[in-house]
């Protein structure tokens, strides 16, 4: 066998092989240190790359995985931003974003000029490679599930607006040497950019709803978002700019489309997390000349001069925002974090500037400045990952301790999903998914109920595939799944019977499909279901994926306000606004709707709530104008004797049918205090419906009295 050790490594195999062993085993060692596992990524590159010991070259697998790294950096920063927080703070964001661009840009200028002695259109340059930045530490604050915060967003949003500007300063400099920007063309490519921008805006959203409508399959979907995240950073090369303001915009638009707790967005995460950004990394650490700082020349200085400038220049920008917003003093300390560390767009610059040859033969920015910039990267991107991850640490610290607060004051939450329909068991799980609260760690309840009679073995093996394919589902998305198959009388009492056992708290079935012209609309499954037990019982049909819904509309009864379990189903329909991107409109009475307004904005101040009247609860005909075929209709019903039950909910199932067949619903009936009616016996395993002769009575001598 021939083997062959001379370095740089240049087989394939080998080369994926050390990277993945760094990938592996830098967070390990550095973890015991308490270093940020970022650097680890860094400074492994600098060890193995041209100016360490040579292990491996910077090939062109590096150039390809380390641009999909970046890529997937921005995309990601895009897809995770809360966007409700991101419009309510815009003007913070545009501020920001100003000032990070501005003030590097001033104290750069001036740092050149007088300290280094260069001239004016190189320190312009030198100063917009200050003024970009990018996001190495969002991977630490995505770690710790802190992507929603104030400070994340307007920093992510800020990193958006000073990139776009340091690169138009980028572009019109380069073209002037290139001759292909005079007079007004920088006009005309700010115009393209913003043209571009709109496109990608108006028709990503369109064609990933009909993509996401149309195909189920988990690969596709994968593939899919990919496609588009290049697409978007292609367009955006193609129109003279970097590809990642692309990748960026991509997650924005597909924000809405891909909820933060389902499996489609944790494979994203996983698959960039675990391969595409550390590449990246390391590819960053391999460019960097750490022996030209004791080489003599001018490089150190022009290191030191670009490190402190460009720290100082951000912490500036960050504590300017901070005062003027009355921010915490860790906002701060975070803003300053993420937006210190300098790679892509600044090695963009450097190398354009550095093959910008002058009349008198020199370079635009010379090897100094080369050398000086790779070891500003370096440094930045240590300050970047120190200071993040201290200040996620004591945000993550304190919100810890606020759940911890409120998980001792809540009930553990169990959804419970019987799995009979493989058809529509994904809705149903995804409906979970949005619906639990992801700051307790429950799990929810795959139910597979048999019935004692019958002994067919299909019937077992496909509840046996139904149960795994639900575990799969939720697994995908990070949630542990109980799966429980049994044997019962029926199914309701399966049901119920599992319900007292593993203590679930809420029931999601979906909507059976009536078999004959005398079945009712919800069917014995679902009316002994709601004899049987007192808790949440969401009845759902949905004709479309429940990450492309663009609205809910929710129809309550009057009185609903005094059920017992209103607080709770107000809580999961927020929670799905909000993780869904999308309105809730509430219709009821005046009375309803002024307690609803008060419980909405303290259960969840960033869902996006509408309240209209409806006067006539006796005929959602009035809704149909309402609810259109991507919307979601959910109709708050009450179980017989409870407070807000009204006669009109015997009309309920026809109307739904005749009004609402071609909409996705839930019919919800909500939490109830005290024990259930026992509605299974060995005489009548089927259960029985109760007689209705007075109330049906009653409705005859109103309606005889009223004609009088």
């Amino acid at each position: 066998m021939d083997f062959n050790f001379n370095l740089p490594i240049t087989d394939p195999t080998w080369i994926f092989f050390l990277v993945l062993i760094i990938i592996l085993f830098a967070p390990i060692i550095l973890g015991r240190l308490h270093i940020p596992h970022i650097i680890g990524m860094i400074l492994a590159g600098v060890v193995i790359g041209e100016y360490g010991f040579n292990i491996l070259e910077r090939d062109s697998s590096f150039e390809l995985f380390g641009k999909v790294g970046l890529y997937y950096i921005m995309f990601l920063a895009g897809l995770e931003m809360d966007m409700e927080d991101f419009k309510k703070n815009r003007f913070m964001v545009f501020v920001f974003g100003l000032l990070t661009f501005i003030v590097p840009m001033l104290l750069g200028i001036w740092s050149s000029m007088e300290i280094l002695g260069y001239g004016f259109i190189t320190s312009v340059l030198l100063a917009s490679m200050y003024s970009s930045h990018t996001l190495i530490a969002y991977p630490i604050v995505s770690r710790y599930g802190l992507s929603k915060l104030r400070s994340v967003n307007v920093t992510i949003g800020g990193t958006a607006v000073t990139v776009t500007l340091a690169l138009i300063v980028l572009a019109v400099i380069g073209g002037m040497y290139k001759g292909t920007m005079g007079g007004l063309s920088w006009l005309f490519l700010v115009g393209k950019v913003a043209i571009l921008g709109f496109l990608i805006i108006f028709f990503f959203p369109r064609i990933g709803r009909w993509f996401f409508r149309k195909y189920d399959d988990n690969v596709m979907q994968f593939i899919f978002v990919l496609a588009m995240v290049f697409l978007g950073g292609g367009l955006m090369e193609f129109v003279g700019m970097e590809g990642i303001l692309g990748a960026f915009l991509a997650g924005l638009v597909l924000n809405r489309l891909i909820p933060h707790v389902s499996p489609l967005m944790n494979r994203l995460e996983f698959v960039g997390n675990a391969l595409f950004i550390p590449y990246f990394l390391i590819g960053v650490g391999m460019i960097i000349d750490v022996r030209s700082l004791f080489m003599g020349g001018g490089a150190l200085k022009v290191a030191i001069v670009m490190t402190v400038v460009a720290t100082l220049s951000k912490w500036i920008a960050a504590w300017i925002t901070q005062v003027s917003f009355r921010m915490h003093a860790n906002e701060r300390s975070m803003m300053f974090g993420l937006s210190n560390a300098q790679a892509a767009a600044t090695l963009a610059a450097v190398l354009i500037g550095h093959n910008i040859i002058l009349e008198n033969g020199e370079r635009l920015l010379n090897d100094d400045v080369l050398n000086g910039t790779v070891i500003m990267i370096l440094f930045t991107c240590v300050i970047s990952s120190f200071v993040t991850e201290r200040a996620a640490r004591k945000f993550a610290l304190h919100q810890e301790l606020q759940e911890i607060k409120d998980t001792n004051n809540k009930k553990k939450e169990q959804i419970l999903i019987p799995v009979a329909n493989p058809e529509t068991l994904e809705n149903l799980i995804n409906l979970a998914l949005v619906i639990k609260d992801s700051k307790q760690n429950s799990s929810l309840i795959a139910l597979n109920v048999i019935n004692d009679n019958n002994k067919s073995s299909n019937k077992k093996l496909q509840g046996k595939q139904n149960l795994e394919k639900a575990a799969m589902i939720a697994a995908a998305a990070d949630v542990e799944t109980n799966m429980v198959s049994r044997y019962d009388l029926n199914i309701a009492s399966g049901i119920i019977h599992t319900i007292k056992e593993y203590e679930a708290t809420d029931v999601v079935i979906g909507l059976h499909r009536k078999a004959n012209i005398v079945d009712t609309f919800f069917g014995n499954l679902a009316e002994n279901l709601l004899k049987g037990t007192r808790q949440e019982v969401m009845i759902a049909k949905f004709l479309i994926p429940v990450n492309t819904l663009r609205r809910i509309n929710i129809a309550i009864p009057p009185k609903a306000e005094y059920e017992t379990g209103f607080t709770k189903w107000v809580e999961h329909f927020c929670r799905m606004s909000t993780i869904l991107g999308c309105r809730v409109h509430f219709f009821g009475n005046a009375q309803t709707l002024n307690f609803l307004q008060v419980v909405v904005k303290k259960v969840s101040n960033t869902t996006l709530a509408e309240y209209s009247i409806l006067e006539d609860w006796g005929d959602l005909l009035l809704l149909t104008g309402q609810v259109n075929y991507d919307h979601l209709l959910v109709v708050i019903s009450a179980r017989r004797g409870s407070i807000s039950y009204d006669t009109s909910f015997e009309k309920l199932p026809a109307q739904l049918s005749k009004y609402f067949a071609n909409n996705s619903l839930i019919v919800l009936y909500p939490e109830q205090f005290g024990e259930s009616k026992e509605i299974i016996s060995f005489s009548d395993p089927r259960g029985y419906n109760e007689s209705q002769h007075y109330d049906k009575m009653g409705s005859w001598f109103y309606k005889w009295f009223k004609k009088s």
